[in-house]
């Protein structure tokens, strides 16, 4: 089997790979009581396509506008299919480049069991592998053409998490010092890979990244039995923080670190949104993680988890916002709106839900509050409390369109604040 046949056969499996810093496709209300999917997996989103994103604070009409302007299919060009025939994505990165992404995988034999996984052992379908070499010629194949500019490349578990990281490593250093490959690169840390080896993809990669998969080691055991959550997941992320917290930068790929991720599925162990928060507050608080990806579970024919029903998308949806009001908006766990059964209401914006609760009486007066009061209004972001405070040094936001100016989103700020002591409703309309 050549390289393009390995990369196509990989390709259909790797959307359980959330492209980088992607924004989800947000679920919307197609009516009052049922809820509909954007029509197009994350990581075949195109740059200055129409599909809808997920800002905190979306209302149930924005969320119906956004599905109606993403329901229009993308026209795409045939080279754009032969890229994702390949596994090539268009990956959002921090700053809002656009980058084209090989994701793909070095083996998809695996000899863990993972009950959802479509690699698990025993399960039948045509496996491939690369050795080391072939890999990192067969990416710079598709490099030197501009067909992919990053690579994000994972395995499956063949010999050993040891050995299969050993086969990582080494596709990596022949791409940097053998190949001259001076891109983007995010590195998998396999389970089981010991500190050493955390250490070297830290030298190569700019991203590396170890799936915990599920918030806890009893979660886990639910999904892949012989997976150890401590030591084998969570160990080697805690070696990342620690080794970029305690070495100079210097020995890191270009002088930087790489920044860290993991992900989660949801759905697939009954857990709980508190219990999936809970780890993710930890992870960005004591681990400084870039991101924690989410995973909506979908069954997988000829796996234990099969007959299994699918997450609902607006639950993962609704985590992503949530995780980003941990991570940039100062929230804490205990501010997030969580259900008597520890999970997410579906129906409301989790940020819209908090000032509903804590602000609708005690509203921010925009021209007094500090930065942190500010990032609570709903339909504010860290951009738009920047401007806020820079508006301010210049004169009072004394009504609605002054904020809109700025780019904050008034109509959802309107009910949580004050405008120079007055309720914006005392005040001129917004249209």
């Amino acid at each position: 089997m050549d390289a393009t046949a390995k990369f196509e056969l990989f390709a259909s499996y790797m959307n359980l790979e959330p492209a980088e810093e992607h924004t989800p496709v947000q679920p919307v209300a197609a009516s009052s009581n049922t809820l509909r999917e954007a029509p197009a997996p994350y990581n075949t989103t195109r740059p200055g396509s129409a599909y809808a994103r997920a800002p905190c604070g979306s209302s149930p009409a924005e969320l119906r506008q956004a599905v109606d302007a993403a329901s229009s299919p993308l026209k795409s060009s045939s080279s754009d299919a032969k890229k994702r025939a390949l596994g090539i994505s268009y990956a959002a990165m921090p700053g809002g480049k656009h980058m084209a992404m090989l994701k793909t995988l070095l083996t998809s034999a695996c000899e863990r069991d993972c009950f959802y996984c479509p690699f698990r052992a025993g399960r039948d379908f045509r496996r491939a592998t690369f050795k080391p070499d072939e890999m990192a010629r067969a990416f710079m194949g598709l490099h030197r053409t501009s067909a992919a500019e990053g690579l994000f490349l994972s395995s499956g578990i063949a010999g050993g998490g040891v050995r299969t990281q050993d086969q990582l490593i080494d596709t990596a250093d022949i791409l940097r010092h053998k190949l001259n490959y001076r891109g983007y690169l995010h590195l998998k840390i396999m389970p089981g890979a010991d500190r050493a080896q955390v250490e070297r993809s830290m030298q190569l990669a700019n991203r590396v990244s170890i799936n915990l998969e599920a918030p806890n080691a009893a979660r886990l055991t639910r999904l892949a039995p012989h997976k150890n959550f401590f030591d084998e997941l969570l160990r080697p992320l805690q070696w990342v923080e620690d080794i970029r917290s305690t070495q100079s930068a210097h020995a890191g790929w270009n002088g930087h670190w790489p920044s860290t991720v993991t992900q989660l599925v949801v759905g697939g162990a009954d857990e709980s949104d508190v219990e999936i928060m809970s780890i993710s507050a930890e992870l960005y608080k004591r681990l400084h993680l870039a991101r924690v990806y989410y995973s909506a579970f979908h069954p997988v024919s000829n796996t234990p988890l099969e007959n299994r029903p699918a997450e609902k998308p607006m639950r993962e949806f609704r985590l992503y916002q949530s995780s980003f009001l941990l991570r940039d908006y100062g929230f804490d766990l205990e501010d997030l709106p969580f259900t008597q059964n520890g999970n997410l209401p579906l129906e409301v914006d989790p940020k819209i839900a908090w000032a509903q609760i804590n602000l609708s009486e005690s509203p921010v007066e925009v021209n007094k509050a500090d930065k942190q009061a500010l990032l609570r209004i709903p339909g504010v972001g860290p951009k738009g409390v920047n401007e806020i405070l820079t508006a301010r040094r210049k004169g009072k936001l004394c009504n609605l369109r002054d904020l809109q100016k700025i780019g904050v989103i008034a109509s959802r700020a309107a009910p949580f604040i004050l405008l120079d002591g007055r309720r914006p409703s005392q005040q001129l309309n917004l249209w």
